[in-house]
């Protein structure tokens, strides 16, 4: 659940005032100048963004290049800063926002699309400043563009595309062959996976999504598929709540709680739902609790597949007079095991938030283990691969506490494991 760096709460969707429309530019590249806009001037996140209703407008093809496009950009925005500095006199940093994306939007069609017209791609990111005011750098971001240099052979794009002090403490962590892997994950499209709902008649919804053009693949673990081809989303499936479009990683948590039908079940910070679905398919009813009430919104939606959204702060002790049998802390965390899908992190992320992070992680889980039932198990979860957010958290809160048995349950790292990075701890508790 990664929370750095996060938006204001407002409804999602791309401005209509970031810039001036004109009919000049394509829809795509339009819309994917804006997203990119809003990432760096409002620390919006792209994904929310590239799925809010701002894009309705497009088709289908159009909102795929422009989630291409933005995030492209995103994962290796300094490799492309390394090309466009052969051409400047200046940092791109030093650069007007406006002109520094319409600069890495034309450099990555020209050197990481196969596809893009290069007429195309940088007379629109000439046409892109000057409709957002900045004429005066057109001339500069033609010129640029038009004698940008190839992309050099080798695994120095994905390390550029990456802060140097991350980089350097994963080369530490995980030693140098495993980074690399990792590094080469994080600018790569990651791919989507799926989670067949439990009570549906999933060899009809195969024959169904094979006739809709959707190929699934299993990954060797229940009821979790990769999408090999087609379109989920445009499923009946889809729709009707069938499958949900869930990373291969994330759906490993739940089954560590072990959640039996009629269990009390709590999940402490579940925006946006979909472990706590899990959670409500396994147990029958879940108790789905986050302090953001607009994230919660999603969970109201599920609200008639077992969840029972409640808006609290876990950090604060928790309004409960019974103990619960299971409870699930998928924790807000730096979210670095996910920086292919939210890239936008590792540009945000510095080390001082991490042990900021690990002060609220670690008030979260003593709240959590002071509302868990005797024989009760917990999971602490989070999508970071840093120690201040995991064992460290551990170690400190379970380090007060006797009777109590803790052991890492999962351990995901791109590049050596599908889906994203993940760490969990089940934690049980003794009977008094």
């Amino acid at each position: 659940m990664p929370i750095v760096s996060r938006a204001p709460e407002r409804t999602e969707g791309v401005s209509r005032s970031d810039t001036v429309t004109e009919m000049t530019v394509s829809p795509a590249r339009r819309a994917a100048f804006d997203v990119l806009l809003r990432v760096e001037r409002d620390a919006a996140y792209a994904d929310a963004l590239l799925h809010s209703p701002a894009l309705d407008r497009l088709d289908a093809r159009a909102r795929a290049l422009v989630t291409e496009l933005a995030m492209g950009c995103l994962r290796r925005r300094g490799e492309l800063d390394f090309l466009l500095e052969k051409r400047l006199r200046k940092t791109v940093e030093s650069l007007d926002v406006e002109v520094r994306t319409a600069l890495r939007l034309g450099a990555y069609q020209l050197r990481c699309m196969d596809r893009a017209p290069p007429a195309a791609a940088v007379s629109d990111s000439v046409e892109l400043v000057k409709t957002a005011r900045k004429r005066s750098a057109a001339g500069l971001v033609n010129a640029v563009l038009r004698n940008l240099p190839p992309l050099p052979e080798g695994e120095d794009g994905a390390r550029r595309s990456h802060p140097d002090w991350l980089r350097t403490r994963w080369e530490k962590q995980f030693g140098r062959s495993a980074c690399r892997k990792l590094l080469a994950a994080n600018v790569c499209r990651p791919p989507t996976y799926v989670r067949a709902v439990k009570g549906f008649d999933f060899a009809h919804t195969m024959r169904e999504l094979s006739a809709q053009g959707v190929a699934l693949e299993p990954t060797g673990f229940p009821r979790a598929f990769r999408v090999a081809g087609g379109a989920v989303a445009n499923t009946r499936a889809f729709r009707g709540g069938r499958l949900v479009v869930q990373d291969l990683s994330s759906q490993l948590v739940v089954p560590l709680l072990c959640v039996k039908p009629g269990q009390r079940v709590l999940d402490l910070c579940a925006a946006p739902g979909g472990k706590a679905r899990q959670l409500a398919e396994e147990a029958g009813c879940a108790a789905a609790a986050d302090r953001s009430l607009r994230r919660l919104r999603t969970l109201r939606r599920l609200g008639s597949r077992g969840l029972l959204p409640l808006a609290l702060d876990a950090e604060r002790p928790l309004p409960f007079r019974a103990a619960f049998d299971r409870i699930l802390v998928d924790a807000p965390c730096s979210g670095t095991g996910t920086l292919a899908r939210n890239p936008e992190i590792k540009w945000r992320l510095k080390p001082a938030d991490l042990h900021e992070l690990h002060s609220r992680q670690a008030r979260i889980l003593r709240r959590a283990l002071d509302a868990l039932a005797p024989n009760g198990r917990l999971v602490y979860a989070t999508c970071s691969l840093e120690p201040e957010e995991n064992e460290q958290v551990i170690e400190r809160v379970l380090a007060e506490r006797t009777a109590w048995t803790f052991r890492k349950a999962l351990d995901r790292l791109p590049g050596r494991d599908a889906g994203d990075g993940f760490q969990a701890w089940l934690i049980c508790r003794d009977a008094a």
